[in-house]
């Protein structure tokens, strides 16, 4: 679980990192999954986004990947999310 300054942490990391996850009328596939996953384990820190065709809310969206990829919903802002993941073989992120 992550602490209030350590989500502030990665908030602020979030801002410079492009968006890598697009969530479209699909919704979360094992596609989407898969990709969470890959760019959780090389980044640590991903930043997603619900296109306006999608059924889900970014809320909606940000818990159940988080829940399917056991990764920490760090932010939620329109219909972007940010979530973090600790890689425990290669730790690139130190946290405070």
């Amino acid at each position: 679980m992550l602490t209030s300054k350590q989500r502030a942490q990665l908030r602020a990391l979030a801002n410079s990192e492009d968006t890598i996850v697009h969530i479209g009328k699909g919704g979360i596939t094992e596609n989407v999954v898969k990709q969470a996953e890959g760019a959780l384990k090389a980044r640590e820190l991903i930043k997603c986004r619900v296109l306006e065709n999608s059924m889900l809310t970014a809320r909606e969206a940000c818990d159940e990947l988080a829940r399917l990829t056991r990764s920490e919903p760090v932010q939620v802002i329109g219909s972007r999310f940010v979530l973090y993941k600790r890689n425990e073989e290669k730790p690139g992120i130190e946290l405070v």
